[in-house]
């Protein structure tokens, strides 16, 4: 690639925004030589493109950008936030409605924690709402067993130390006693990889049912387990805000990508909206729709999967 200074924006960031992948896993892409722009391998992110520039992972032209989209998902306990598992246990991606295009999740919640995941086609959003600099709370309905110490949950107003691992300040308030179990609602604005697991196990609770049941401005409320709401792009777009719509490179101009719903035996719409779910893929393999929704924000190796066909 030649060295001529260009306007533009980095190659990881546009492949991301085209809700490809995460901006990491586009890094991943480019390091490997999957990449091209204009038909020359591409060695560095840092390269500028443009609007007239032809990018291509493994020989494919990305999809042009769509507009930016936000899901609101109801995961159940018992699924992966993976896109695939060697060891064959079942994914989100596996179960979401096939009328959804190639989605990213905004962060992660763990096999056995349940409740609202976001979901979105924009990676330049998803980066942006997983930061904790965002300042978004996340709140959380916890069942715990053991009772909780005098004065165990007020400390945690301080932050902690767990491991060697330290966890930014905890709003928790204990809620009521059943049993041997307690039931506490926590509130975080990090989002560490188990931070509310190892956060009450500091304080002698082990918790036996996580639901997140608030991210930033969007609610659980009523969804059902399994069920997916689209954010409307004018609600979206106040909830975001001027500051971290302009961070974020939010896109609320381009046209919508309806994809094609996949046809039953009887002619009626594939699985998601009422129609018959498809048969149950082989250990540790998607589903063709479940690929095609690609990843979660974790870096990967798996190709590139391209968008259903209008």
């Amino acid at each position: 690639m030649d060295g001529k200074a260009k306007s533009g924006e980095r190659i990881a960031k546009a492949i991301a925004r085209s809700g490809a992948c995460s901006r990491r896993q586009a890094e991943a892409w480019i390091a490997a030589g999957r990449v091209r722009v204009n038909g020359e391998p591409l060695d560095t992110p840092a390269h500028l493109v443009g609007p007239g520039d032809r990018i291509e992972i493994d020989g494919q032209p990305l999809a042009p950008r769509e507009r930016t989209r936000l899901w609101l998902y109801h995961k159940p306990a018992g699924l992966l936030t993976t896109n695939r598992d060697p060891q064959g246990r079942p994914t989100l991606f596996e179960r979401l409605p096939d009328h959804l295009p190639r989605v990213l999740t905004i962060g992660r919640l763990d096999m056995n924690s349940e409740g609202l995941l976001l979901l979105t086609n924009d990676g330049g959003l998803a980066r942006v709402l997983e930061l904790p600099s965002t300042g978004w709370l996340r709140r959380y309905r916890v069942r715990a067993h053991g009772s909780v110490p005098a004065g165990a949950l007020e400390a945690l107003k301080d932050g902690i130390a767990v491991d060697g691992v330290l966890y930014g300040p905890v709003e928790a308030q204990l809620d009521r006693e059943q049993g041997a179990n307690s039931w506490l609602t926590v509130a975080i604005r990090e989002g560490k990889n188990r931070e509310v697991r190892q956060v009450l196990a500091a304080v002698g609770l082990t918790v036996n049912r996580l639901i997140r049941v608030s991210y930033g401005p969007f609610q659980l409320g009523d969804l059902a387990a399994g069920e997916v709401r689209e954010i409307r792009g004018r609600t979206l777009r106040q909830q975001l805000g001027e500051r971290l719509t302009t961070q974020a490179g939010a896109d609320f101009e381009s046209p919508l990508r309806q994809p094609a719903k996949p046809a039953t035996k009887t002619g009626k719409a594939g699985p998601g909206r009422g129609g018959k779910r498809a048969a149950k893929p082989a250990p540790g393999r998607l589903s063709p729709a479940a690929a095609s929704r690609l990843s979660t924000r974790k870096a990967g190796s798996g190709a590139p999967r391209g968008r259903r066909a209008k």
